[in-house]
């Protein structure tokens, strides 16, 4: 049977058994290793490395069951994972399955279900509950603000979920963190920045406000102190790099001074190495104005 055919049956994917009647395992492990076919698990393989649902796919071929994704995973297929962690992350599946660098397996118990295409997963608010009660203050609220930002929950939503998994690690911070989740937020970094002036006791800004400039143009301010006319913008070195974002940030900059605002740039290091200098220039530029 020609290979096409073979990979085609399963979407795409193709077992050691359904491989076995046109390659056998040495020159299977040839192709493997010139690129020709990719191995995606113990037992299964694609033509061409396979997109989330293609890796899902995969380990459910090698176990035999349709497994549930969970965390990072299930947070991909929502909309709003911020961790980009390469791994398959799923609930245990009831069977020896030991983790590696290609999956994570979870013991989660408790947790609703909810049906993504043909992927079961648990539910949006339950996934960014259990992801905040896991990471750092920072990336906790970024998750929250994230889950929120993709519509497939809401607050009273993240309550519920927090309240089911009280008494649980971590879920005291992700409580404290739930009220200060902003859908708003359009960025994991923004919504970092958001918790440094929180803890820092600054005023809190209003978030992706529009302003419009002397010539009608329409702006959006990450963070804007509307009574001080102060503006911060976080800018991300992977999206403002280009000469054209580049143009446009200036002109920005310039757009919004011409209306007397006062625009206080922001990067990586401001908040995450050094928070405090960072609050203490807004609260300067506040206190001046």
């Amino acid at each position: 049977m020609d290979l096409d055919e073979v990979f085609g049956a399963r979407s795409g994917l193709a077992t050691t058994a359904d491989l076995a009647s046109s390659l056998n395992a040495r020159t299977l492990a040839l192709y493997v290793e010139a690129g020709a076919i990719v191995r995606v698990c113990h037992g299964v393989y694609a033509l061409r490395p396979p997109d989330l649902e293609g890796r899902l796919a995969a380990f459910d071929l090698m176990t035999g069951r349709q497994l549930v994704a969970c965390m990072n995973t299930a947070a991909a297929l929502y909309g709003f994972d911020i961790e980009n962690d390469d791994r398959v992350h799923v609930v245990d599946p009831g069977i020896r399955m030991r983790p590696n660098a290609s999956v994570m397996v979870h013991q989660r118990v408790g947790g609703p279900l909810r049906r993504v295409g043909s992927r079961l997963a648990t539910a949006p608010a339950w996934t960014a509950v259990e992801m905040a009660r896991t990471l750092r203050p920072p990336r906790a609220l970024a998750v929250l603000d994230a889950a929120l930002r993709s519509g497939t929950c809401t607050v009273a939503d993240l309550r519920v979920a927090i309240a089911r998994q009280g008494g649980r690690r971590g879920i005291v911070r992700a409580r404290d963190l739930l009220e200060h989740a902003d859908g708003r937020a359009e960025s994991p970094m923004e919504s970092e920045a958001r918790l440094v002036f929180i803890d820092g006791g600054l005023p809190l800004p209003e978030l992706q406000s529009e302003i419009v400039d002397r010539g009608g143009a329409l702006w959006r301010a990450d963070f804007l102190w509307s009574a001080s006319k102060l503006v911060a913008e976080y800018d991300s070195m992977q999206w403002h790099a280009s000469p054209e974002a580049l143009r446009h940030d200036r002109m920005k900059t310039a757009r919004l001074q011409e209306c007397g605002y006062r625009v206080v740039p922001l990067v990586v290091d401001d908040v995450r190495r050094w928070p405090g200098e960072l609050v203490a220039r807004i609260a300067s530029h506040l206190s001046a104005a």
